[in-house]
Protein backbone atom coordinates (compact mmCIF):
# COMPACT_ATOMS: atom_id res chain seq x y z
CA UNK A 1 0.00 0.00 0.00
CA UNK A 2 1.45 3.34 -0.97
CA UNK A 3 1.57 6.33 1.05
CA UNK A 4 0.45 9.38 -0.18
CA UNK A 5 2.65 13.05 0.81
CA UNK A 6 -0.42 15.84 0.42
CA UNK A 7 1.31 18.97 1.27
CA UNK A 8 -1.88 21.08 2.92
CA UNK A 9 -1.68 24.61 2.86
CA UNK A 10 -3.22 27.07 4.88
CA UNK A 11 -2.55 30.88 5.72
CA UNK A 12 -6.27 32.15 7.49
CA UNK A 13 -8.88 31.27 9.96
CA UNK A 14 -11.34 29.52 8.12
CA UNK A 15 -8.67 27.42 6.66
CA UNK A 16 -7.40 26.32 10.40
CA UNK A 17 -11.30 25.15 11.01
CA UNK A 18 -11.60 23.13 8.11
CA UNK A 19 -7.97 21.63 8.33
CA UNK A 20 -8.39 20.98 12.06
CA UNK A 21 -11.83 18.65 10.49
CA UNK A 22 -9.79 17.07 7.94
CA UNK A 23 -6.40 16.27 9.23
CA UNK A 24 -8.37 14.78 12.44
CA UNK A 25 -10.81 12.83 9.59
CA UNK A 26 -6.81 11.54 7.54
CA UNK A 27 -5.77 10.55 11.30
CA UNK A 28 -8.92 8.41 12.14
CA UNK A 29 -10.13 7.05 8.28
CA UNK A 30 -7.15 7.25 5.97
CA UNK A 31 -4.36 5.64 8.37
CA UNK A 32 -1.46 4.56 6.09
CA UNK A 33 -2.95 6.47 2.92
CA UNK A 34 -2.34 9.96 3.98
CA UNK A 35 1.13 11.66 5.23
CA UNK A 36 0.15 15.08 6.01
CA UNK A 37 2.56 17.77 5.86
CA UNK A 38 1.09 21.03 7.09
CA UNK A 39 2.53 24.40 5.68
CA UNK A 40 1.36 27.29 7.49
CA UNK A 41 1.55 30.67 5.09
CA UNK A 42 1.54 33.07 7.69
CA UNK A 43 -1.39 35.45 5.45
CA UNK A 44 -2.56 35.53 9.64
CA UNK A 45 0.15 36.74 11.21
CA UNK A 46 -0.36 38.33 14.24
CA UNK A 47 -1.43 35.86 17.33
CA UNK A 48 -4.79 36.99 17.96
CA UNK A 49 -5.60 35.86 14.15
CA UNK A 50 -3.70 32.51 13.47
CA UNK A 51 -1.82 31.17 17.04
CA UNK A 52 -5.21 31.63 18.97
CA UNK A 53 -7.05 29.38 16.56
CA UNK A 54 -4.12 26.64 16.40
CA UNK A 55 -4.33 26.26 20.19
CA UNK A 56 -8.51 26.45 20.53
CA UNK A 57 -9.03 23.70 17.45
CA UNK A 58 -5.95 21.37 19.00
CA UNK A 59 -3.76 21.42 15.67
CA UNK A 60 -0.46 20.28 15.69
CA UNK A 61 2.32 22.59 14.80
CA UNK A 62 2.93 23.06 11.29
CA UNK A 63 5.18 21.46 9.36
CA UNK A 64 6.37 24.68 7.85
CA UNK A 65 5.93 28.39 8.48
CA UNK A 66 6.58 31.00 6.00
CA UNK A 67 5.56 33.93 7.70
CA UNK A 68 4.66 35.90 4.49
CA UNK A 69 2.03 38.09 6.37
CA UNK A 70 1.92 41.44 5.22
CA UNK A 71 2.53 43.93 1.81
CA UNK A 72 -0.23 43.93 -1.09
CA UNK A 73 -1.78 40.91 -2.55
CA UNK A 74 0.90 40.89 -5.06
CA UNK A 75 3.72 40.68 -2.76
CA UNK A 76 2.09 38.74 -0.35
CA UNK A 77 1.15 35.94 -2.91
CA UNK A 78 4.56 36.26 -4.69
CA UNK A 79 6.34 35.18 -1.12
CA UNK A 80 4.11 32.44 -0.79
CA UNK A 81 4.68 30.83 -4.72
CA UNK A 82 8.12 31.12 -3.71
CA UNK A 83 7.93 29.34 -0.12
CA UNK A 84 5.32 26.61 -1.11
CA UNK A 85 7.64 25.95 -4.84
CA UNK A 86 10.36 25.45 -2.17
CA UNK A 87 8.33 22.98 0.41
CA UNK A 88 7.62 20.84 -2.78
CA UNK A 89 11.34 20.65 -4.06
CA UNK A 90 12.30 19.18 -0.59
CA UNK A 91 9.28 17.43 0.55
CA UNK A 92 8.23 15.56 -2.56
CA UNK A 93 4.44 15.56 -2.32
CA UNK A 94 1.96 13.40 -4.00
CA UNK A 95 -0.91 16.27 -3.92
CA UNK A 96 -1.71 19.61 -2.86
CA UNK A 97 -4.30 20.31 -0.91
CA UNK A 98 -6.08 24.09 -0.12
CA UNK A 99 -9.18 25.45 1.01
CA UNK A 100 -11.25 27.74 0.34
CA UNK A 101 -10.25 31.47 -1.47
CA UNK A 102 -7.53 33.33 -0.19
CA UNK A 103 -4.22 34.27 -1.06
CA UNK A 104 -2.44 31.15 0.43
CA UNK A 105 -5.14 29.39 -1.65
CA UNK A 106 -4.21 30.74 -5.01
CA UNK A 107 -0.31 30.62 -4.39
CA UNK A 108 -0.79 26.33 -3.86
CA UNK A 109 -3.10 26.43 -6.99
CA UNK A 110 -0.30 28.34 -8.83
CA UNK A 111 2.97 26.36 -7.40
CA UNK A 112 0.73 22.36 -8.31
CA UNK A 113 -0.01 23.82 -11.54
CA UNK A 114 3.64 24.90 -12.51
CA UNK A 115 4.78 21.42 -10.72
CA UNK A 116 1.95 19.40 -12.38
CA UNK A 117 1.02 17.99 -8.93
CA UNK A 118 -2.55 17.09 -8.59
CA UNK A 119 -4.59 20.20 -6.63
CA UNK A 120 -7.37 19.10 -4.12
CA UNK A 121 -9.72 22.18 -3.52
CA UNK A 122 -11.70 21.66 -0.57
CA UNK A 123 -14.87 24.04 -0.31
CA UNK A 124 -14.80 24.42 -4.44
CA UNK A 125 -17.41 25.72 -6.58
CA UNK A 126 -18.08 28.32 -3.85
CA UNK A 127 -19.20 31.97 -6.26
CA UNK A 128 -20.50 35.09 -5.21
CA UNK A 129 -20.27 36.31 -9.20
CA UNK A 130 -18.39 39.21 -7.99
CA UNK A 131 -15.48 39.66 -10.02
CA UNK A 132 -14.38 42.63 -7.96
CA UNK A 133 -13.54 40.30 -4.87
CA UNK A 134 -10.25 38.95 -5.13
CA UNK A 135 -11.62 36.00 -2.93
CA UNK A 136 -13.48 35.47 -6.48
CA UNK A 137 -10.70 35.12 -8.78
CA UNK A 138 -8.79 33.11 -5.95
CA UNK A 139 -11.90 30.39 -6.34
CA UNK A 140 -12.24 30.69 -9.83
CA UNK A 141 -8.70 30.21 -10.47
CA UNK A 142 -8.01 27.09 -7.93
CA UNK A 143 -10.95 25.32 -9.37
CA UNK A 144 -9.71 25.72 -12.51
CA UNK A 145 -6.65 24.32 -11.88
CA UNK A 146 -7.83 21.74 -9.62
CA UNK A 147 -7.52 17.56 -10.32
CA UNK A 148 -10.02 16.71 -7.37
CA UNK A 149 -13.07 19.14 -6.39
CA UNK A 150 -14.58 18.51 -2.84
CA UNK A 151 -18.14 20.37 -2.91
CA UNK A 152 -19.73 21.44 0.21
CA UNK A 153 -23.27 21.63 -1.23
CA UNK A 154 -25.63 21.08 -4.31
CA UNK A 155 -25.47 24.69 -5.33
CA UNK A 156 -21.28 24.64 -6.05
CA UNK A 157 -21.02 21.27 -7.86
CA UNK A 158 -24.12 22.90 -10.12
CA UNK A 159 -21.67 26.49 -9.84
CA UNK A 160 -18.96 24.20 -11.21
CA UNK A 161 -20.86 21.99 -14.08
CA UNK A 162 -22.05 25.27 -16.03
CA UNK A 163 -18.20 25.98 -15.92
CA UNK A 164 -17.69 22.43 -17.80
CA UNK A 165 -16.31 20.55 -14.73
CA UNK A 166 -17.74 17.73 -14.45
CA UNK A 167 -21.38 16.13 -15.32
CA UNK A 168 -22.95 14.42 -12.15
CA UNK A 169 -22.26 13.35 -8.24
CA UNK A 170 -18.73 12.13 -8.64
CA UNK A 171 -16.88 12.51 -12.36
CA UNK A 172 -13.83 13.79 -13.28
CA UNK A 173 -13.33 14.13 -9.65
CA UNK A 174 -16.29 16.31 -8.57
CA UNK A 175 -17.55 15.02 -5.19
CA UNK A 176 -20.01 16.10 -3.21
CA UNK A 177 -19.08 15.67 0.50
CA UNK A 178 -21.02 18.26 2.50
CA UNK A 179 -19.32 21.17 4.73
CA UNK A 180 -16.20 20.17 7.11
CA UNK A 181 -17.34 23.07 9.20
CA UNK A 182 -20.52 22.02 9.91
CA UNK A 183 -18.77 18.97 11.52
CA UNK A 184 -16.51 21.15 14.01
CA UNK A 185 -19.50 23.69 14.84
CA UNK A 186 -21.98 21.05 15.64
CA UNK A 187 -19.09 18.97 17.72
CA UNK A 188 -18.23 22.29 19.34
CA UNK A 189 -21.83 23.56 20.11
CA UNK A 190 -22.36 20.21 21.80
CA UNK A 191 -19.45 20.58 24.15
CA UNK A 192 -20.34 24.51 25.57
CA UNK A 193 -21.98 23.50 28.89
CA UNK A 194 -22.28 27.46 29.17
CA UNK A 195 -22.23 31.22 27.62
CA UNK A 196 -18.64 32.72 27.22
CA UNK A 197 -16.87 34.23 30.11
CA UNK A 198 -16.35 37.55 28.04
CA UNK A 199 -20.32 37.68 27.87
CA UNK A 200 -20.09 38.16 32.20
CA UNK A 201 -17.36 40.56 31.46
CA UNK A 202 -18.92 43.04 29.42
CA UNK A 203 -22.28 42.74 31.75
CA UNK A 204 -24.50 40.76 28.65
CA UNK A 205 -27.05 38.11 29.41
CA UNK A 206 -27.45 35.24 26.40
CA UNK A 207 -29.60 36.28 24.09
CA UNK A 208 -29.65 40.15 24.46
CA UNK A 209 -26.61 41.05 21.57
CA UNK A 210 -25.85 41.04 17.95
CA UNK A 211 -22.55 39.08 17.00
CA UNK A 212 -20.99 41.17 14.77
CA UNK A 213 -17.67 40.48 12.47
CA UNK A 214 -16.95 43.35 9.85
CA UNK A 215 -13.51 42.03 7.95
CA UNK A 216 -13.79 41.80 4.49
CA UNK A 217 -11.70 44.37 2.27
CA UNK A 218 -14.82 45.09 0.18
CA UNK A 219 -16.02 46.88 3.41
CA UNK A 220 -12.53 47.82 5.44
CA UNK A 221 -11.05 49.45 2.59
CA UNK A 222 -13.61 51.46 1.75
CA UNK A 223 -14.44 54.61 4.01
CA UNK A 224 -18.03 55.29 2.68
CA UNK A 225 -18.82 51.37 3.19
CA UNK A 226 -17.56 51.30 6.54
CA UNK A 227 -18.46 54.16 7.65
CA UNK A 228 -21.88 52.97 6.58
CA UNK A 229 -21.90 49.87 8.53
CA UNK A 230 -20.72 51.68 11.54
CA UNK A 231 -23.81 53.82 11.47
CA UNK A 232 -25.54 50.95 11.30
CA UNK A 233 -24.23 49.12 13.91
CA UNK A 234 -24.93 52.43 15.87
CA UNK A 235 -28.02 52.50 15.13
CA UNK A 236 -28.94 49.29 16.61
CA UNK A 237 -27.04 50.34 19.83
CA UNK A 238 -29.89 53.45 20.09
CA UNK A 239 -32.23 51.39 19.94
CA UNK A 240 -31.32 49.23 22.85
CA UNK A 241 -30.00 45.96 20.93
CA UNK A 242 -25.66 45.81 22.36
CA UNK A 243 -23.41 45.22 19.61
CA UNK A 244 -20.34 42.50 20.28
CA UNK A 245 -17.74 42.74 17.77
CA UNK A 246 -14.25 41.13 18.16
CA UNK A 247 -12.23 43.73 16.23
CA UNK A 248 -9.41 42.42 12.88
CA UNK A 249 -6.78 44.13 12.87
CA UNK A 250 -7.42 45.43 9.26
CA UNK A 251 -10.68 46.77 10.50
CA UNK A 252 -9.00 48.76 13.64
CA UNK A 253 -6.86 50.07 11.19
CA UNK A 254 -8.60 51.27 8.97
CA UNK A 255 -11.23 52.94 11.33
CA UNK A 256 -8.40 55.06 12.83
CA UNK A 257 -6.70 55.61 9.58
CA UNK A 258 -10.30 56.95 8.08
CA UNK A 259 -12.26 58.44 11.31
CA UNK A 260 -8.82 59.24 13.64
CA UNK A 261 -9.79 56.34 16.14
CA UNK A 262 -12.43 53.68 17.18
CA UNK A 263 -16.17 54.30 17.88
CA UNK A 264 -16.63 55.06 22.10
CA UNK A 265 -20.72 53.91 22.18
CA UNK A 266 -21.44 52.39 25.53
CA UNK A 267 -23.59 49.37 24.18
CA UNK A 268 -20.56 48.65 21.24
CA UNK A 269 -18.47 46.33 22.49
CA UNK A 270 -14.89 46.23 20.42
CA UNK A 271 -13.40 43.22 21.73
CA UNK A 272 -9.95 41.43 20.96
CA UNK A 273 -10.30 38.40 17.98
CA UNK A 274 -11.40 35.35 19.83
CA UNK A 275 -10.56 31.86 19.63
CA UNK A 276 -13.05 29.74 17.48
CA UNK A 277 -14.83 28.18 20.91
CA UNK A 278 -15.58 31.67 22.28
CA UNK A 279 -16.84 32.70 18.57
CA UNK A 280 -19.02 29.32 18.45
CA UNK A 281 -20.59 30.06 21.67
CA UNK A 282 -20.86 33.61 20.98
CA UNK A 283 -23.44 32.53 18.36
CA UNK A 284 -24.79 29.93 20.24
CA UNK A 285 -25.97 32.59 22.73
CA UNK A 286 -26.73 35.99 20.10
CA UNK A 287 -29.88 37.05 19.65
CA UNK A 288 -28.78 37.25 15.74
CA UNK A 289 -25.60 37.71 13.85
CA UNK A 290 -24.40 40.35 11.21
CA UNK A 291 -21.33 39.27 9.39
CA UNK A 292 -19.53 39.87 6.27
CA UNK A 293 -17.77 36.75 6.74
CA UNK A 294 -18.61 33.24 4.79
CA UNK A 295 -17.58 31.31 7.28
CA UNK A 296 -19.96 33.08 10.17
CA UNK A 297 -22.59 32.91 7.72
CA UNK A 298 -23.01 29.11 7.48
CA UNK A 299 -22.06 29.26 11.44
CA UNK A 300 -25.37 30.97 12.44
CA UNK A 301 -27.41 29.07 10.09
CA UNK A 302 -25.84 25.48 11.73
CA UNK A 303 -26.80 26.87 15.23
CA UNK A 304 -30.00 28.30 14.61
CA UNK A 305 -29.57 31.94 14.34
CA UNK A 306 -30.80 34.31 11.93
CA UNK A 307 -27.74 35.97 10.15
CA UNK A 308 -27.94 39.52 8.26
CA UNK A 309 -25.22 39.50 5.82
CA UNK A 310 -23.25 42.85 5.23
CA UNK A 311 -22.57 42.71 1.50
CA UNK A 312 -24.41 43.20 -1.78
CA UNK A 313 -24.14 39.30 -2.42
CA UNK A 314 -23.39 35.97 -0.85
CA UNK A 315 -21.96 32.70 -1.48
CA UNK A 316 -24.58 31.12 0.24
CA UNK A 317 -27.77 31.68 -1.75
CA UNK A 318 -29.26 28.61 -0.11
CA UNK A 319 -29.35 31.04 3.10
CA UNK A 320 -31.25 33.31 1.96
CA UNK A 321 -33.58 31.43 -0.21
CA UNK A 322 -34.77 29.80 2.94
CA UNK A 323 -35.26 33.02 4.44
CA UNK A 324 -32.59 32.22 7.47
CA UNK A 325 -30.25 34.79 5.78
CA UNK A 326 -30.83 38.29 4.48
CA UNK A 327 -28.82 40.91 2.41
CA UNK A 328 -28.04 44.23 4.46
CA UNK A 329 -25.19 45.52 1.91
CA UNK A 330 -23.29 48.56 3.49
CA UNK A 331 -26.31 50.62 3.88
CA UNK A 332 -26.81 51.96 7.17
CA UNK A 333 -31.00 51.71 7.09
CA UNK A 334 -31.28 48.62 5.78
CA UNK A 335 -28.61 46.94 8.38
CA UNK A 336 -31.04 48.28 11.02
CA UNK A 337 -34.04 47.18 9.44
CA UNK A 338 -32.82 43.50 8.43
CA UNK A 339 -31.26 43.54 11.71
CA UNK A 340 -34.54 44.55 13.51
CA UNK A 341 -36.45 41.57 11.28
CA UNK A 342 -33.76 39.03 12.87
CA UNK A 343 -34.62 39.39 16.37
CA UNK A 344 -37.80 39.72 15.84
CA UNK A 345 -38.98 36.18 14.97
CA UNK A 346 -38.23 32.96 16.22
CA UNK A 347 -36.16 30.17 14.45
CA UNK A 348 -38.25 27.95 12.19
CA UNK A 349 -39.16 24.47 13.56
CA UNK A 350 -37.56 22.47 10.38
CA UNK A 351 -35.51 24.29 8.31
CA UNK A 352 -33.75 22.46 5.32
CA UNK A 353 -30.99 20.41 5.43
CA UNK A 354 -28.21 22.43 3.68
CA UNK A 355 -24.43 21.49 3.38
CA UNK A 356 -24.54 17.69 4.79
CA UNK A 357 -25.27 16.70 7.64
CA UNK A 358 -22.13 17.39 9.68
CA UNK A 359 -20.27 14.37 9.35
CA UNK A 360 -18.06 15.70 5.98
CA UNK A 361 -14.61 14.54 7.02
CA UNK A 362 -14.57 10.68 6.27
CA UNK A 363 -16.30 11.81 3.18
CA UNK A 364 -13.80 13.81 1.72
CA UNK A 365 -10.73 12.04 3.24
CA UNK A 366 -12.59 8.92 1.21
CA UNK A 367 -12.84 10.62 -1.88
CA UNK A 368 -9.34 12.10 -2.12
CA UNK A 369 -7.80 8.60 -1.10
CA UNK A 370 -9.66 7.17 -3.93
CA UNK A 371 -8.77 9.89 -6.24
CA UNK A 372 -5.02 9.67 -5.86
CA UNK A 373 -5.23 5.94 -6.08
CA UNK A 374 -6.62 6.43 -9.26
CA UNK A 375 -3.96 8.88 -10.26
CA UNK A 376 -1.07 7.27 -9.31
CA UNK A 377 -2.48 3.48 -9.72
CA UNK A 378 -2.94 2.17 -6.90
CA UNK A 379 -5.90 -0.08 -5.62
CA UNK A 380 -7.86 0.56 -2.42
Amino acid sequence: MQTFRVLTVVGARPQFIKASVVSQAMRDWAQGWICEIMLHTGQHYDFEMSQVFFDGLKLDEPDIHLECGGGSHAEQTAKMIVGIDEAVSSRHPHAIMVYGDTNSTLAGALVAAKRNIPLIHVEAGCRSFNRTMPEETNRIVADSLSKVLLCASSVDMENLQREGIGIGKSVAGLHLVGDVMYDLAKRTSEEIAEEPAILEKLGLEPGSYLYTTVHRSENTDDAKRLEEIFAGLTGLVDRGLPVVLPLHPRTKKMLETYFGGLPNLKGLHLIEPVSYLTSIGLVKYSKAVLTDSGGLQKEAYYLGKYCVTLRDETEWTQLVDAGLNSLSGADRGRIIEEAQKAVGKDWPEKVPGLYGGGIAGPYLVEAIVNELCAIYGEST
